[in-house]
């Protein structure tokens, strides 16, 4: 009978073992957030949040053979169609599609603006 409370606590510390690294394993996987995702444009000082654009342009590949853009999460070459719009050029920073005589302009960074610097150099 000894033994057989022995297993019966080994088992029930072996279950308590594995029930709490299970928790430890859901808590970690809710408190991960993607590191390569830029940081939300549209939280300000008031916390309110900006709708998140219908297409949105989450990624640009350039090769000297070919341009590629991941847009909604589909990949579309240069001169492919997203949807009934045409991928007319891709840069470093944007995709411009084209639907007919509409263009819409997609930014990598919506909220983000590249300006020159002003500074001169000193010599």
């Amino acid at each position: 009978m000894a033994g057989g409370m022995t297993r019966t606590r080994r088992a029930l510390a072996w279950l308590a073992a594995a029930a709490a690294a299970a928790a430890m394993a859901v808590a970690q996987a809710q408190v991960l957030t993607d590191p390569t995702r830029p940081p939300s444009a549209g939280a300000g000082a008031s916390g309110a949040q900006q709708e998140a654009p219908a297409t949105q342009l989450q990624s640009v590949l350039l090769s000297p053979r070919r341009k590629l853009a991941v847009i909604n999460g589909e990949t579309v070459a240069l001169g492919g169609m997203l949807g009934e719009a045409q991928v007319v050029r891709i840069t470093e920073t944007e995709v411009v599609l084209k639907k007919g005589n509409e263009t819409e302009v997609l930014k990598m960074f919506p909220g983000v603006e590249k300006r020159s610097s002003r500074r001169g150099r000193s010599k």
